[in-house]
């Protein structure tokens, strides 16, 4: 075992093994059987497009949840929930295969995210980053905190939330 600078020689060091790519699997194998299972790791559903600082609002409200992202795609926006499958098996593969969801079924690996290189027009991990989107798009929703009271209508905008 190589010494690293720095570290102690009685620290091993993992190496990972290279990341495949899509055009590196061979030819007659499934895609799959080179893969963690990504696609078992979250869901996504469609939404509307917000068109309202009320919608961006909702988009807030669902990133104050744990696990919770939102992007979009295309001309497209989702919702994402990071979690994983309860029938995912620690060696990748499916718990109940045979009696799968028909979503499962029709799942190919034509467009799937094997090479972890893909790239959303805009992804939203905070309600944060929601409140500067909309903002710049519709202008500042509340005044700077050094406002006095009695120039606005509004609460004052609320403090940042702690990011875990």
């Amino acid at each position: 075992m190589a010494e690293i600078p720095g570290r102690p020689a009685n620290v091993a060091t993992v190496t990972r093994p290279p990341k495949r790519r899509r055009d590196q699997v061979p030819k007659g194998e499934n895609l799959c059987e080179h893969c963690t299972a990504k696609c078992c790791h979250y869901f996504a559903l469609a939404i509307d497009e917000p068109v309202s600082r009320r919608d961006f609002d909702f988009i807030r409200w669902y990133l104050l949840h744990d696990r919770a992202s939102v992007f979009v795609e295309g001309e497209t926006w989702y919702l994402m929930v990071h979690t994983s499958c309860k029938h995912l098996r620690d060696d990748h593969k499916c718990g109940i295969y045979e009696n799968r969801p028909q979503i499962c079924r029709e799942y190919t690996t034509d467009e799937c995210e094997f090479e972890d290189d893909w790239c959303y027009e805009k992804y939203f991990e905070s309600p944060e980053q929601v409140d500067e989107y909309a903002d710049a798009l519709f202008g500042p929703q509340f005044l700077p905190l050094d406002t006095p009271e009695y120039h606005t209508l509004r609460s004052r905008k609320p403090t940042s939330l702690p990011l875990a």
